[in-house]
């Protein structure tokens, strides 16, 4: 079905009345509260139907994702919960989890409450590695079939070609960002992140505690089914003193992000701080990762090519959603002299983080 043609961008087409309308064409009728909920890829909405349910409907945006490449976001959800991990993920309705209406695809899943965690409780940073590795004992089962991977290429190459073939960085700093850019890319693809299995090849692995240089491992690391954008606005937290109907602990939300990639990749995202805070968080997250899976420390090296990936990705993701107002009111400060400059001392920084010694649990 088409996207909706109206004037502007296509979620100007999703007012209030066709969010209430979507969900009576699949049965759910709202009793008319509605409240938008922080997200600015999709649009998310918390309602409350008749029935006195909550719910929460996702409006996935348009082209961004094909609709096989939902419904495999979809089934990995569903694989999940099978196995009692507490993802949130979307209800069958009608026999189906993905819907359209009105030019729009959406989804329905159930409202959950619950807290950022506290990421500087060690115990807290055990429990979400625990699941953790029971989310990537899911993963690994199988590959994705049509589900990009995080790489180098789409991560990194295509954003800046992106970004420059677009003018996109303004010209007193062009020259600037794109030789840093440029020398964080090729830093990554001679070091640390250049494994076969993740789709980025020649990382020398890292030698684990019990091995000797001459014994170090050959294998490639393994690339799994990822949540993918595992920050602490995506786990919800229940305390322990919550109502009996609620089960405590941490709630992973949204796998719109999912992809193919390295363990390591939903681990770093939770690490803040300094080294030494850095060091003993990932020792926590790690300690109770390896209660149900084993963690390849040689993924460590990952940490600081996979942030610098995420920064080049980070400012393509906004240039390429400019023409949604939502990006323009949020992001007041994107695309200015100021805001590259900044991009330009950050790579540096980074640049000189991918040489030091990684993290070491």
């Amino acid at each position: 079905m088409p996207v909706s043609t109206a004037a502007g961008h296509p979620y100007q087409a999703l007012t209030p009345d066709v969010v209430q309308d979507a969900l009576a064409s699949i049965g759910l009728y709202g009793d008319g509260r509605q409240m938008a909920l922080s997200s600015y890829e999709n649009r998310v909405y918390q309602l409350h139907l008749e029935d006195s349910s909550v719910v929460v409907a996702k409006f996935y945006r348009p082209g961004r994702w094909s609709e096989v490449q939902i419904l495999e976001e979809h089934a990995f959800a569903a694989e999940l919960m099978a196995a009692e991990i507490p993802m949130v993920g979307p209800l069958l309705v009608q026999g189906q989890t993905l819907h359209h209406f009105g030019g729009f695809a959406f989804s329905v899943s159930p409202s959950r409450g619950g807290r950022a965690p506290e990421l500087d409780d060690p115990d807290v940073l055990e429990w979400v590695g625990r699941f953790l590795a029971r989310i990537h004992t899911v993963g690994e089962g199988k590959p994705f079939a049509v589900r990009p991977a995080l790489d180098v290429q789409t991560f990194g190459i295509d954003s800046r070609e992106w970004l420059l073939a677009h003018d996109k960085v303004p010209l007193d700093v062009q020259s600037a960002w794109e030789k840093a850019s440029a020398v964080a890319l090729d830093l990554i693809a001679t070091s640390a992140l250049c494994m076969r299995a993740t789709g980025l090849k020649g990382l020398k692995p890292l030698a684990r505690d019990d091995e000797t240089d001459d014994e170090q491992p050959t294998d490639a690391l393994r690339s799994l089914r990822l949540h993918g954008d595992c920050h602490p606005g995506n786990i919800l937290w229940t305390p322990l003193e919550a109502p009996a109907s609620s089960l405590p602990g941490p709630h992973f939300v949204d796998l719109d992000d999912a992809r193919m990639g390295p363990a390591v990749q939903d681990l770093w995202m939770l690490l803040s701080g300094d080294r030494q805070q850095r060091t003993r968080q990932l020792g926590a997250l790690v300690d109770g990762y390896e209660q149900f899976r084993r963690f390849d420390r040689r993924e460590l090296a990952l940490i600081e090519p996979l942030r610098t990936l995420r920064l080049i990705h980070y400012s393509a993701w906004l240039a390429r959603r400019w023409s949604d107002p939502i990006f323009a009111i949020n992001f007041p400060w994107f695309g200015s002299s100021d805001y590259w400059t900044g991009q330009v001392q950050m790579l540096h920084e980074q640049i000189e983080a991918m040489q030091e010694v990684p993290l070491l649990v």
